[in-house]
């Protein structure tokens, strides 16, 4: 009978537990690259623990973060432009918003872009024309800008083209992207290619720099991050942009 009377101890601390994270609070952000790693990463911790809200991130970019906004499947959607230029970007990715005024956009914070090799690249500076001809492959060779006589490998970001479009428009002109990429998806996979490979660059937010990247120095670029919102921002939403404004300024890298 003892042994009974504990098996309905722990099956009912059990169905207690499930019952308890059945009941949580869940928060679904659909995101780009600069809020997922400038923002949302450093402070979900801090946020859950604060809060009890579960923070999920679906880092789709900001185009399939408006679109599943528009759905319904996310909260709340984030991106590294501000509101202007995401709808000029969702227009010339074929996806106009019909009706921008019923979306609430809020500033959550600011980006640095930064320009990322291997440690083992010996190059430490670069100037905007010397980017421009590394990202439209004129410049094939890291000897051409100071480095060693190893072909330059160019990554790319599919997820990322609010940054892509804000860096072409500051360093590219009227040169295109180098067709010859290797092809990385997120911001963070940018990064990756980058430590796997002596040869790469990318570029990506400022909270990717850490001591696997070397970020070299250039002219300095930066952009808003905007969060949206479908109508006003729910309560759990609004907890999280007043997270990001107060306590959570800590664990965000500027």
């Amino acid at each position: 009978m003892r042994a009974i009377s504990k098996l309905a101890v722990v099956m009912f601390v059990l169905l207690i537990g499930l019952s308890a994270r059945a009941g949580a609070e869940e928060l679904k952000i659909g995101a780009g690259g600069a809020p997922t790693e400038n923002i949302l990463k450093p402070i979900r911790a801090a946020f859950e623990a604060a809060t009890g809200i579960k923070l999920y991130i679906v880092a789709s970019g900001p185009k399939n973060a408006l679109l599943d906004l528009q759905k319904g499947e996310v909260d709340a959607a984030a991106a590294g432009l501000n509101y202007q230029e995401w709808l000029a970007l969702m227009k010339k990715e074929g996806a106009e918003v019909a009706s921008p005024e019923s979306f609430t956009p809020v500033l959550i914070g600011k980006d640095k872009i930064k320009v990322l090799v291997n440690k083992e690249n010996k190059v430490s500076q670069l100037g905007a024309e010397q980017l421009k001809g590394i990202f439209s492959g004129e410049i094939a060779s890291w000897k051409e800008v100071g480095g060693e006589d190893t072909p330059v490998l160019v990554v790319l970001g599919k997820l990322t083209p609010g940054t892509n479009a804000m860096f072409s428009k500051a360093f590219m002109g009227d040169k295109p992207f180098a067709k010859d990429v290797i092809d990385a998806t997120t911001a963070e996979d940018v990064k990756l290619n980058v430590v796997s490979n002596p040869s790469a660059v990318g570029f990506g937010p400022l909270s990717l720099v850490d001591d696997t990247v070397k970020a070299v120095r250039t002219p300095e670029l930066a952009r808003d991050i905007t969060l949206i919102t479908k109508g006003k921002p729910s309560g759990k939403v609004q907890r999280l942009i007043d997270f990001i404004k107060g306590e959570g300024k800590k664990y965000v890298k500027e």
